[in-house]
């Protein structure tokens, strides 16, 4: 077992330090792991922001009022985790930002206590909390967290240990962009659509005021700015719009520029795609240029670029300390991950797939059969960052990230500047027809307008193939668009199905193929975890996560029904196999990892229905009448035909499932093994393989463990000595295990 990276930290601490901490009855720790970086996909060729000649004139960011000291607590009480801060321009560099998103473990950081940081010098640095999200206790959940390194050599890797301290940190006060525009900053998108040009400026709208705080501090302050693109005589676009965020920090005339453009209005008539020449301006410079541009409809696309110079970091997360929050599941440390190991990521990452519209490391067709690495509680691009904190998988995650804007799925009402609610139009539906949507409320018909032109998209969503894009890109980042886009998706999974299949405004989803209901119930968990408990987005995905859990408890945990005895989902979209007579494992082990993965977020009403699906994948591997070697198999019976009861022991389903001459040979024999054509001690389901059969079942069998399910531990060991297994070091997105 790994040492955990903290008390790698304090065996460090030389004895006049200890010393030093013992008088001061706190303990100061300078080690630690790993971080990230910020950073987006490669743009096409454009004159870099950085050759940029630096802007001269006032420091951009001074606030209308004096800000408090940005203070350090001055009692620490432990280290809580580290990130580390990799040079990467060849240059040593001075004064550099940072500012990187940052779960905390429940209970680490409690109520009106707050944090501090030091450097590996042991010298403090002073820090900028914007706190996001607060678990039930009221300790910190989830924040962004902003400093300045005082410098950084060439090649270094600077560590920035976090630590517990008694003391609050102080209230920010916001401050205004007027010192950022007296300096001279500018940025703009500009499109020509047919000849004619369209336009939004991001410095004149923060000149009107027209803006709100993401980041609010002495050390750096985040404004988010939006209007639709307009003509020169002031004519507005119906479709497009341009969203700012501009970073700038306190002092420096640096700031960071986050464009996205949208085509994404709910209910614009006539929604349609559009081809445009983009082009976006820095300091009245071009620094990028886009000719010829289909935007689809409902669809956006992002760029980063920086004024005055970007600094060349990458930020490297503790992925020990992010795995031990629970915030992300439990994959597996002891993989070993080589240089090879990213081939495939900077192979795919590459070319017109990064460029807007395009779909990165993801499938575009959603739909498509088959396995690839999209599919999990983590697609295997992320699973591999996470696990490595390599840049270039760093890179393909949150770049893919950026990119799942491709998809004509974004749907934002003009009311609310919010992806659309469907607690504010429960009858608003993608595949059911306009008659379905009629609100008796309002007695009005809540259907989306009809396409006006051209509405074909490549990149086809599906909710039963749908990646987890954005959760862990936003977790690390703290970027709003990264928040944004994960609400997107859980509010589309939610409102795409017939208004009468989904019971109208409760959002149910049973009425949806079993591993459609898996990913809808992780991407609905973990949007309810992460989003801001000041959005107003948050209480209405709990209620809906609550409401859709109460569905299952009260269908399968609590309902004594003779006939489903197994622990599977037993319902008219499971039983598609062999004339309606079977089910499919592998979808049903999705969606017991779902449940896993929102129980140890904490949702409590998850951990029943978890105990209750556990036993389907348990059973499989020890139950004696039912041979472990079939586990993972494709297809299984579970009655006699498609109007007979379901089996009640797993031994009936065995001998429904595979032929006599197999069934009548021991488990694990050769024989059998030389029936099957594998060897003994392999399952069936290409063992081999990390998207195969028996690598699907890993994270449920890791998840029934966790919950203490009777036989888990048992079942688990059977799991991991069988023969063949993948080499999860080149795609680790099923390496879940138990904590």
């Amino acid at each position: 077992m790994k040492t955990p990276e903290y008390l790698v930290a304090l065996k460090r601490i030389n004895a006049s330090r200890m010393l030093c901490l013992f008088m001061m009855s706190a303990l100061v720790a300078c080690g630690g792991a790993g971080t990230a970086v910020s950073g987006s996909a490669p743009q096409s060729p454009a004159p870099p922001i950085s050759s940029i000649p630096p802007i001269t004139g006032t420091p951009p960011d001074v606030p209308t009022t004096p800000a408090p000291p940005v203070t350090t607590p001055d009692a620490t009480v432990g280290l809580i985790t580290s990130v580390k801060v990799q040079s990467i321009g060849g240059a040593a560099q001075s004064n550099v930002p940072v500012t990187f998103g940052q779960v905390f473990a429940k209970g680490d950081v409690p109520a009106s206590t707050g944090i501090s940081a030091r450097l590996s010098d042991g010298s403090v640095l002073p820090l900028q909390v914007d706190l996001k999200a607060n678990n039930e206790d009221g300790s910190w959940r989830h924040a962004v967290v902003s400093g300045v390194l005082p410098k950084l050599g060439i090649d270094q890797i600077e560590t920035i240990s976090l630590l517990k301290s008694t003391a609050p940190n102080a209230i920010p006060v916001a401050g205004t962009p007027s010192a950022l525009l007296a300096a001279g900053f500018s940025a703009s998108a500009n499109v020509t659509i047919a000849g004619l040009s369209y336009s939004a400026s991001a410095d004149e709208l923060l000149k009107a005021g027209k803006y709100t705080h993401w980041l609010a501090g002495p050390v750096v302050n985040e404004w988010l700015v939006s209007a639709p693109l307009k003509t020169a005589q002031g004519v507005e676009h119906p479709h497009l719009t341009a969203r700012f965020a501009i970073r700038s920090y306190t002092g420096q005339n640096k700031a960071r520029v986050d464009l996205t453009l949208e085509n994404n209005w709910a209910y614009e008539p006539a929604p349609q795609n559009l081809t445009y020449d983009a082009q976006i301006k820095i300091a009245g410079q071009t620094v990028y240029t886009k000719p010829a541009l289909t935007h689809y409809h409902h669809a956006r696309w992002r760029k980063i670029f920086w004024w005055g110079g970007e600094p060349s970091t990458h930020i490297r997360h503790n992925t020990a300390y992010l795995i031990g929050s629970k915030a992300v599941p439990n994959y597996d440390q002891s993989i070993v991950f080589s240089y090879s190991s990213f081939t495939a990521i900077r192979t795919r990452f590459a070319g017109a797939a990064i460029e807007p519209m395009g779909n990165g490391m993801a499938l575009p067709s959603m739909p498509s059969p088959g396995g690839r690495p999209d599919i999990g509680l983590m697609p295997g691009w992320a699973a591999s960052y996470l696990l490595s904190m390599d840049k270039e998988a760093k890179l393909a995650t949150l770049g893919t990230a950026d990119l799942a804007g491709s998809w004509s799925m974004h749907y934002r009402d003009k009311n609310t500047d919010r992806p659309i609610s469907l607690l504010d139009y429960p009858y608003m539906t993608i595949l059911g027809n306009s008659g379905d949507t009629f609100n008796p409320a309002t007695k009005k018909l809540e259907a989306f307008p009809a396409c006006g032109g051209v509405c074909t998209n490549p990149n086809i969503a599906d909710s039963n193939h749908e990646p987890s894009f954005s959760y862990l890109p936003y977790l690390v980042t703290g970027d709003y668009f990264h928040l944004e886009e994960l609400q997107f998706w859980a509010m589309w999974n939610l409102f795409q199905s017939n208004p009468g299949y989904r019971d109208n405004i409760k959002g149910l989803f049973n009425r949806t193929p079993v591993r459609g209901q898996a990913w809808i119930l992780r991407t609905l968990a973990e949007a309810t975890f992460i989003t801001p408990d000041k959005d107003a987005l948050k209480s209405q995905f709990a209620t809906f996560l609550a409401t859709n859990l109460d569905w299952y408890n009260n269908a399968y945990t609590n309902n004594p029904k003779p006939d489903n005895t197994l622990g599977a989902i037993f319902d008219l979209y499971s039983t598609e196999y062999n004339q309606k007579r079977g089910i499919a494992p592998w979808m049903d082990d999705f969606f017991t990892s779902a449940a896993g993965r929102a129980a140890e977020l904490g949702f409590t009403q998850a951990l029943p229905l978890l105990k209750w699906k556990a036993k389907f994948p348990v059973s499989r591997m020890n139950d004696p009448a039912y041979c472990w070697i079939l586990g993972a198999i494709y297809s299984m019976n579970v009655r006699d035909s498609s109007t007979s009861s379901y089996y009640t022991n797993l031994g009936q389903a065995y001998l429904a499932s595979s032929p006599a001459t197999l069934t009548a040979l021991a488990c694990n024999s050769p024989a059998m093994a030389a029936n099957l054509g594998l060897k003994v001690g392999e399952m069936t389901g290409y063992a081999y393989g990390t998207e195969g059969f028996p690598s699907n079942m890993q994270p449920a069998l890791a998840y029934s463990v966790d919950a203490g399910v009777a036989g888990s531990v048992d079942a688990w060991k059977v799991f991991m000595n069988r023969t063949v297994k993948p080499d999860y070091s080149t795609n680790p997105q099923f390496a879940v295990v138990p904590r």
